[in-house]
Formats: C-alpha cells, structure tokens, sequence
C-alpha cells in the first residue's frame, strides 16, 4: 500500500489532533483525494515521523490525529555539501530533487561568473521559496524524513572565502574538473564529510579554480567525458555517498 507522506512545519505528538496547511491540504485532499480515515505519515524534520489519519475533510481545510510515532532516522551519516552553481530554467529544480534523494545534506546554490539565471535579491528571494518546495517534495517522495539544509544564493566567491583553510582541513573540498589527474572513485573519505563545487552551465571561471584552490579545494575527474551541471553534481554525490556515505 502507497505511504502517503506529508511534511509538517510546526511540533508533532501522539494524540495530537492538526489542521493540515495549505499545502498538504491541497496535496492530499484535491489531488490525491484522500478520504477519511485514509493513513497519513506525517514529519517535520526534527527526526522520525509520525503514523497518522484524516479525521476530517472539508472544501478548504482537512484535519489529521497523530496514533503513533516511529523512530526511524533517514538523517545522512557523512554529510555533503553540494555548492551548485545557478542552473537556468528547470534544470535547478531537477539538480535539487535528485540531489535531496541522494542524501545531501545541505545545499548550497551559488552565482559564479558564468551563471545564468536571475540575479536580484526580489527574484532570488522568489525562487529559494520555490527550491524549498522541490525539496520538500522529494523529502516526502522518497521517504526521507528530515530536511536538506537550503541556504541562502551567495556569490561564488563569497562562500569560498567562507570555506577557507580551516574548513578544508576537516572536510574533502572538492571541484568537479575534466581535466585532473585524480578521479573523484578514488578520492580519500574525509572524517567530517565533503563540500562538493559544482559549476554553471558554462563551468567555472579560471580565477574561481585559482580561488578555490587557494581555499584548499582539490580538482577531482569523473571520467573522460565532459557532463552537464545537472548531471555531473548528481554523478559525483552517488559517486561519494557509495563510497563513504549510506548507499555503501
């Protein structure tokens, strides 16, 4: 039988009568067309999730009782990083839902010199609302019950110089290069996790590898051919987490 799971942003507790917001309403009620009585899981990614069931579905609000709640931890055990730099049209959303049901976990979108798509703080603003959506979907989709960490879009630049030595003295800082001599299948597991460089479309700008490889970033291949943005971040995530995260 189909879990229909369901993130919640507010606490959870057994015995706990809610009315659905907007948008779980409008998921599970008009689209879904969940009765009364139908089982719902339900999470707000403080860890675990919660076994519950509509009790009542009207026109514009539903209402759910929490029965029981079950400690299951889909948290990642080696935490990445994925810094992407702004990818035009859908090709952001896709990049985000793949990488949130490959265990990343934070996300970092980033605007480097070569990045196209929009670039004042009103549109951006818009559009990270929109990313947590997609993010929170996959949650929901693929039965992971905790939240990817999105931040805030920052200028490439500025998060390498946030990164800095120290940062990469306790995690692999990587990016993602055709042209270096060490492949990323062969790359030693940092102890803390990894921060994971992905340039735009047009890839990165010579004077961005110079800075990040000044902050201690190190140029891994994937291989012999050249990828897309959208597919050489989400190649190098299941690359790394079948090697030292939980796909092992």
């Amino acid at each position: 039988m189909r879990l229909n799971r369901c993130y919640v942003d507010q606490p959870l507790h057994c015995g706990q009568e809610l009315i659905l917001d907007e948008r779980a309403h409008r998921h599970l009620v008009q689209v879904l067309r969940l009765r009364v009585g139908t089982p719902l899981v339900l999470f707000n990614g403080q860890g675990g999730e919660h076994e519950a069931r509509l009790i009542d579905v009207q026109r514009r609000e539903s209402r759910a009782v929490i029965d029981t709640f079950v400690n299951r931890d889909t948290r990642p055990k080696w935490r990445i990083q994925l810094a992407q730099g702004l990818a035009k049209g859908e090709r952001m959303d896709f990049i985000l839902q793949k990488a949130t049901e490959l265990g990343v976990a934070e996300i970092q979108p980033v605007i480097a010199q070569r990045s196209v798509g929009p670039d004042d703080a009103k549109r951006l603003a818009k559009r990270l609302q929109h990313w947590q959506g997609v993010v929170i979907s996959a949650c929901e989709q693929c039965g992971r019950n905790d939240l990817p960490l999105l931040h805030p879009v920052l200028a490439l630049s500025n998060w390498i110089n946030q990164m800095g030595e120290t940062s990469a003295a306790e995690w692999g800082c990587f990016y993602l290069d055709p042209g270096a001599s060490q492949s990323l299948s062969v790359a030693d597991c940092p102890v803390s996790g990894a921060h994971l460089l992905i340039g735009p479309e047009g890839g990165l700008d010579p004077r961005e590898i110079a800075q990040a490889q000044t902050a201690g970033f190190r140029g891994l291949t994937l291989g012999p051919r050249i990828l897309r943005t959208e597919t050489a971040g989400l190649a190098a995530l299941a690359i790394l987490q079948s090697r030292c995260g939980d796909m092992r």
